[in-house]
């Protein structure tokens, strides 16, 4: 998606995307709040600007914090770092949250540094681990088989040719392993048509694919919106900046479940007794960029903002089938 970035991976991590919205749509910006994708810090420091208390800024990526560690003695007591996913932010505090703004996907920070292997226009290793840690994209690459190659590409890409380009992949490895972003890249392209002028690069939806596949960013998603239920107090606010119509939807859904506005597929069905709303929303529909937004940062485009006030309804658990979360098949065992 990618997430916290453009599918072309062109976004200036200093420019947080939605930011004026966001704070315009929450305001008053007070008390406890939670940053869920940290980044560079954007949201974070904006939050404090605007007139929150304290933010707990969370980052999968060591690396993240790490760098903020320039920067953030300026905000003293205001500022805590956690190094942390999105299924687990519920546990970041003693305390219920005002707010949680949570900005989908990869960040431009990482996208820009070749060896972290995100960016199939840079050479660099075939990683794609956001935490550094754990099976990385050359290890899916090279060890899945090709069935469950071209399932991860339609299903998390949308790639359209997912089964040609997975028996190219497993053609090629069976010459040498696929180690590094711009030899995966190629064997993508090779496969696809040339661009025309204006459309992405032919190995956006793979590289898309195997990046959400590597950091189960699907579970992630689904998890996090329903930890973030659990972290907000009642009048709490949730923010999600999503950027693919793949996760959009799954915000989408949670949002609409939560409120009670789930659509009814057969008009004829008896009436449910659904539960109390969970969630008010304050966007009837998700909120893009305006024009100043893109011309001051071209690589907010698809972005797209949705915000949910929380009710003093119990949080529920988060149907996983319900949201639509995109899951390839499971891998068949004594299969390679």
């Amino acid at each position: 998606m990618p997430m916290r970035g453009d599918p072309m991976g062109e976004r200036d991590p200093h420019i947080p995307v939605l930011l004026r919205p966001i704070l315009e749509n929450c305001a008053p910006i007070a008390g406890l709040w939670l940053d869920g994708t940290f980044g560079a810090g954007g949201y974070t420091r904006g939050l404090l600007a605007a007139g929150a208390d304290h933010v707990i800024g969370v980052d999968r990526d060591p690396l993240a914090l790490e760098m903020a560690q320039g920067w953030i003695a300026q905000f003293k007591q205001k500022l805590t770092l956690v190094q942390g996913v999105f299924s687990e932010l519920d546990t970041y505090s003693d305390v219920l949250l005002d707010g949680v703004v949570l900005d989908l996907g990869v960040s431009s920070m990482q996208l820009d540094l070749a060896e972290r292997g995100f960016s199939f226009m840079k050479d660099g290793p075939l990683d794609m681990r956001m935490s550094q840690d754990g099976p990385s994209a050359a290890d899916l690459v090279n060890t899945a088989d090709e069935t469950r190659l071209a399932d991860i590409l339609y299903h998390y890409g949308e790639e359209r040719a997912s089964r040609r380009i997975a028996r190219a992949i497993v053609d090629a490895r069976a010459r040498e392993p696929i180690t590094t972003t711009l030899a995966l890249a190629e064997i993508v392209s090779r496969c696809l048509p040339r661009p025309k002028p204006g459309q992405s690069h032919p190995a956006t939806r793979s590289f898309q694919a195997i990046r959400i596949a590597v950091n189960t960013e699907f579970s992630e998603l689904a998890d996090g919106l329903a930890a973030a239920e659990r972290a907000l107090k009642p009048g709490g606010l949730l923010a999600v900046v999503s950027f693919h119509s793949l996760e959009d939807r799954i915000v989408k859904r949670f949002f609409q479940l939560a409120s009670g506005q789930e659509a009814n597929a057969n008009r004829y069905a008896p009436a449910r007794a659904d539960s109390a709303a969970r969630f008010d929303l304050l966007t009837k529909r998700a909120i893009g960029p305006d024009d100043q937004e893109i011309s001051e940062n071209p690589r907010s485009r698809s972005a797209k903002l949705r915000i949910g006030r929380r009710t003093s309804a119990p949080a529920q658990a988060v149907d996983a089938a319900a949201l639509g979360l995109p899951e390839p098949p499971a891998p068949k065992k004594g299969r390679r």
